[in-house]
């Protein structure tokens, strides 16, 4: 056991005292647990869980686990599973509207499904698709599937969701929810080292009260919001 006052013991305690929640920027946070040398918080305000700063992975790092993925775009599994956030944001959109992927990744599936049914889709991704063209542009309606819990400093990337949109844009994201802080050391969606932030469905609803926007959650791990007019 660490003894008090020695040099472990005052980094441990470093680690564990309360950081600012990276998607509210709230200070009231608490230590939630350590697991795998890995320290996490819980916002009191939001509800989000996430991963202490230092124990981020770099770019690199990041690079070389996204490149394990395989995602194909004719894949009809991994286009029935993005069905999920597909088939309830087409019936929001009308015709011919135009939409962001924004963290499209290697296979961008969902931009395929979404231009097969009429719309203009543009791609967004800093390692895949760096361009930073489509960011000078607003849309009708942004995508971001399994994307948001990657972010590092999502209270910018949100920020950024509202600058890109038109007024009365959707903005639908899909991401695993979290609910049970007794199940999270085992959660498979906490293993993946990229995944640095968790949200709650609360959480959702709090960003789009202070954000001005509407939400609706139609399944479990999908998220509607609409900028206002």
């Amino acid at each position: 056991m660490t003894q008090p006052g020695t040099d472990l013991d005052l980094v441990n305690r470093s680690l564990t005292a309360p950081e600012a929640c990276p998607v509210c920027r709230s200070k009231i946070t608490a230590h939630l647990m350590t697991v795998e040398q890995r320290v996490y918080f819980a916002c009191q305000a939001c509800a989000a869980r996430f991963l202490h700063p230092l124990h981020r992975p770099s770019h690199a790092e990041e690079l070389d686990h996204y490149r394990l993925h395989e995602n194909d775009p004719d894949d009809p599994r991994y286009r029935a599973f993005l069905s999920k956030l597909v088939t309830p944001l087409l019936e929001k959109l009308p015709p011919n509207q135009t939409v962001l992927d924004y963290g499209a990744g290697p296979g961008p599936a969902l931009a395929a499904m979404l231009t097969e049914a009429g719309h203009h889709v543009a791609l967004y991704d800093p390692f895949f698709s760096p361009g930073r063209a489509p960011l000078a542009q607003t849309y009708d309606a942004i995508t971001c599937t399994e994307t948001v819990e990657h972010f590092h400093d999502p209270a910018s990337e949100f920020q950024r969701f509202n600058a890109l949109l038109k007024p009365g844009g959707w903005l639908g994201l899909m991401t695993c929810f979290q609910t049970d802080d007794g199940r999270f050391a085992t959660w498979h969606y906490r293993k993946d080292p990229t995944h640095v932030v968790f949200y709650r469905r609360e959480t959702f609803h709090y960003i789009a009260v202070h954000a001005g926007w509407t939400c609706e959650i139609p399944v479990k791990d999908v998220v509607l919001m609409r900028k206002s007019n």
